[in-house]
């Protein structure tokens, strides 16, 4: 058992930081739409969906340490940062390091979005949809638990639940636009002086 303590710690925490990293952005969406309630919102639902992903990061960090400590399978610190220098599944490791850096981007930018441009901020944070996508696929792929039936499941639950928060924000941002597209009907100039329409007067010519 103490032999393969490292990897079953490497497996335990890269789980976990999926379903953190999922819950973030799942939170994230029903913060930006209206599931939650609508605005004013209390201060600790956006303090939330910055913690899991903090966490997220935390936990990737100790799934990286763990990797490189356990010696089932050697990885050196080049294999864990750059891609595709791994003789085990390069490809699948390879979409684990995409989510790290993108994961990571995130995060500092989160932390730095008072000193950035918004939309530069906000460009970088739809990232967030990617480092989901990309750690779904390495699990699926690198992981030894990948075919275990309850984590297939989870799996399936979270990438539903996820398009359809992000469909339900896509209409609901196609209903915004075509609203401020649609021009106002402006009262006749007549009746934006006195507030009521002034009758037609009968011209004695």
């Amino acid at each position: 058992m103490n032999s393969q303590i490292f990897w079953f710690a490497a497996r335990a925490s890269g789980i976990v930081a999926w379903a953190l990293a999922a819950s973030s952005v799942i939170w994230g969406l029903a913060f930006s739409t209206q599931l939650l309630g609508r605005r004013p919102r209390p201060a600790w639902l956006f303090d939330l969906h910055r913690f899991l992903g903090g966490l997220a990061l935390a936990f990737t960090g100790v799934h990286v340490l763990a990797v490189l400590a356990d010696s089932y399978v050697h990885f050196s610190l080049l294999n864990v940062l750059v891609p595709f220098t791994s003789d085990w599944h390069p490809l699948a490791v390879a979409w684990g390091i995409l989510g790290l850096y993108l994961l990571l981007a995130v995060e500092l930018t989160s932390l730095a979005r008072t000193r950035l441009p918004r939309r530069l901020w906000r460009r970088v944070h739809y990232a967030s949809f990617v480092v989901f996508a990309a750690t779904t696929v390495h699990g699926l792929s690198a992981g030894t638990d990948a075919r275990s039936p309850a984590l297939l499941l989870a799996y399936l639950a979270v990438s539903a639940m996820m398009a359809g928060l992000i469909a339900s924000r896509f209409l609901a941002s196609t209903r915004r636009a075509a609203g401020t597209r649609t021009p106002s009907r402006r009262p006749p100039h007549s009746e934006r002086l006195t507030g009521r329409a002034i009758p037609a007067t009968h011209d004695p010519r």
